[in-house]
């Protein structure tokens, strides 16, 4: 005689049968976290980002340039020499006293005016002469002042070329240019310019200058140096 079987049991044993045909599959293992290799002890600083990084990092390179210094647009001036005009710019440095230091234009009436000093004349002085004056009117405020003054901008001397030149126009009477030198500064000569037929105008005085017969050595005293306001005409 069988015994039946309860339904139960059936539906546990068709489980049993299922898992033990297809087991469960194991779930994969995660990947190691990937490390970075440690720099060498002598390479890392503390806190620092690897070289290769800051390498290829534009503002952390610009960042690690040493300072340049930038020097102004009159730095060619010799203090001993240059003479001073009106609207030339310069700037005055009075060691550990910045409240006497700063930025001055030497105004139409040849002076500039420094704070707790007052006028001061600067037209007709080099810059070397105008530190000296300043360090006098300061001893009366001061224990031994350091002066210096620097030309940052020419505006006073100035010389003019026109004509078929490469660059013509208005040049800074900075050093002693003598005409030739000036032509040069202009880039030379067009293509049909007349070389030996050049004027410079002085004032109300018209002078010739013949590149042609000065290059060649000869009419050398026409290579005159130029005065401010000279103006050189290119045919």
């Amino acid at each position: 005689m069988r015994t039946a079987i309860p339904p139960t049991l059936v539906a546990a044993l068709c489980v049993l049968g299922s898992m033990a045909q297809d087991p469960p599959k194991p779930k994969p293992a995660e990947p190691a976290a990937q490390t970075k290799p440690a720099a060498s002890q002598e390479s890392q600083t503390p806190g620092a980002e690897p070289a290769s990084v800051t390498a290829a990092d534009p503002s952390k390179m610009a960042a690690a340039a040493p300072n340049v210094s930038v020097k102004p647009a009159g730095a060619g001036v010799d203090t001993k020499n240059y003479v001073l005009g009106a609207e030339d710019q310069i700037f005055i440095t009075v060691w550990r006293n910045a409240e006497f230091s700063g930025s001055h234009m030497v105004r139409p009436d040849g002076k500039i005016t420094i704070n707790l000093v007052g006028e001061v004349q600067a037209a007709a002085l080099t810059p070397e002469q105008l530190g000296d004056a300043i360090k006098e009117r300061l001893k009366k405020i001061l224990v031994d002042p350091d002066v210096s003054v620097s030309v940052t901008q020419v505006n006073s001397k100035r010389y003019f070329i026109e004509g078929e030149v490469k660059k013509p126009g208005e040049y800074k009477l900075v050093v002693p240019t003598r005409v030739l030198e000036a032509l040069v500064n202009a880039g030379g000569f067009q293509d049909f310019a007349k070389q030996s037929d050049i004027t410079i105008l002085r004032g109300t005085t018209r002078l010739k200058f013949n590149y042609k017969a000065v290059i060649r050595g000869k009419n050398l005293e026409q290579n005159i140096f130029l005065e401010p306001g000279d103006i050189i005409i290119v045919k």
